[in-house]
């Protein structure tokens, strides 16, 4: 396999391991400045060119994408992934693991337990927003911070209010969020490479500090985690795009509560607290999924005319619940069932004899206007009935 590993810091501890866990196996890997590529869409064929040349085939690349240059690296890493060559994690991915309102309402989407979180901007949103998530003390969290920087523990509600305003007033876009304090400054990351947990660790903050970031001075120790734990990670990263990923959860009253998806994880820690081969490991599954590049599913499957990708779902009023897929009559209207997805459970490739229940979900690809006049009537929100008054209108 000859793979490109996409890093601005050849020395970093990281890259470092990955680049010699894949020459270890017999791998040819190169270490490229993610900022010297140039974007060549003038071809017939997507291209790149490195350092001013055209760059030389590759089987796989494995993005190390830094927050400072997400739009070029994820420009860069959209580009391989039209020429067709591998990458664990997509572009999409990358991009929306990074900002964490984003992430956040991806998850929430997929029933991902996390912390209660909300979102404002007007100024007096901020009172009503801190009291939904539980009143104060409230974590103040700007959207593409890391290592632990732009977290803030706000004690009262008025210091709070300051503090959002004074970022506000700086043009940063803050979360607010839950302060679990049941998690007494620790927090779980599990190392997800593919549809497993190769590794995780608990870190524990420092004194007084909240943040258990190892940046931070936390402290870190080896942890066998619970199958709980472990689904939601794999879950987490599978939702976002991404086949390895880091998973930071809190250790909720109720079970796991994923505070965010890294899509570059840091080694050093984890392999030191863990003593495991975590980049052999990245390295191993990269090599043996080479021959299958993901692809962008919506785009390859939306250009033929009158033809997408859709999903339906089956309320329990609908005559389809009870029925099998074979029943359903949906190939008979050239609509193809890609993924079922039922609760927390997918189900890929349905079978024909799968019985369908109330609130599933599928996933199809077929005619878009047959699909359409199965969407039912969105549901509205019911209005609220007001009291009358004590006195008769006059």
């Amino acid at each position: 396999m000859k793979l490109a590993v996409l890093s601005r810091a050849p020395q970093a501890y990281s890259t470092q391991r990955l680049r010699a866990a894949a020459q270890k196996r017999g791998h040819e890997v190169k270490v490229l400045d993610t900022l010297k590529f140039a974007i060549d869409l003038s071809g017939d064929e997507p291209d790149l060119h490195f350092r001013g040349k055209p760059l030389s085939d590759y089987d796989a690349i494995l993005p190390r994408i830094g927050s400072s240059i997400t739009y070029f690296g994820t420009a860069v890493v959209r580009q391989f992934e039209q020429m067709d060559v591998y990458t664990p994690n997509t572009a999409n991915g990358i991009s929306s693991a990074r900002d964490k309102l984003r992430a956040s309402q991806i998850l929430s989407r997929h029933n991902i337990a996390m912390p209660a979180t909300a979102f404002v901007r007007n100024r007096a949103d901020v009172r009503p927003a801190i009291e939904r998530v539980g009143g104060a003390p409230v974590v103040i969290k700007l959207l593409e911070g890391t290592q632990g920087i732009g977290v803030i523990l706000a004690p009262q509600v008025k210091v709070a209010e300051a503090i959002i305003e004074t970022l506000h007033s700086t043009k940063q876009n803050v979360l607010i969020q839950r302060f679990v304090s049941e998690s007494r400054g620790r927090d779980i990351r599990a190392l997800v490479v593919g549809d497993r947990v190769v590794a995780a660790m608990r870190r524990v903050a420092a004194g007084d500090e909240f943040r258990s970031n190892v940046h931070r001075g936390g402290s870190v120790e080896a942890v066998q985690l619970d199958p709980l734990y472990e689904q939601a990670a794999v879950r987490s990263a599978q939702i976002m795009g991404l086949r390895v990923a880091g998973v930071d959860m809190l250790e909720g009253e109720e079970g796991p509560l994923v505070m965010e998806v890294n899509s570059s994880p840091g080694l050093q820690g984890i392999e030191q607290a863990t003593d495991l081969d975590v980049a052999g490991a990245v390295i191993d599954y990269i090599a043996a999924q080479v021959a299958f590049p993901e692809i962008d599913v919506r785009q390859r499957l939306t250009v033929s005319t009158g033809y997408g990708v859709a999903e339906l779902s089956v309320h329990s009023a609908v005559e389809l619940v009870g029925r099998t897929l074979g029943e359903s009559g949906l190939a008979e209207r050239d609509i193809t069932v890609l993924t079922l997805h039922r609760g927390v459970t997918v189900i890929p490739n349905p079978r024909k004899n799968v019985v369908l229940e109330a609130d599933d979900r599928l996933l199809c690809f077929g005619k878009l206007e047959e699909m359409r006049s199965m969407v039912p009537e969105r549901r509205r929100r019911r209005a609220r009935v007001r009291r009358l008054p004590k006195e008769p209108l006059k």
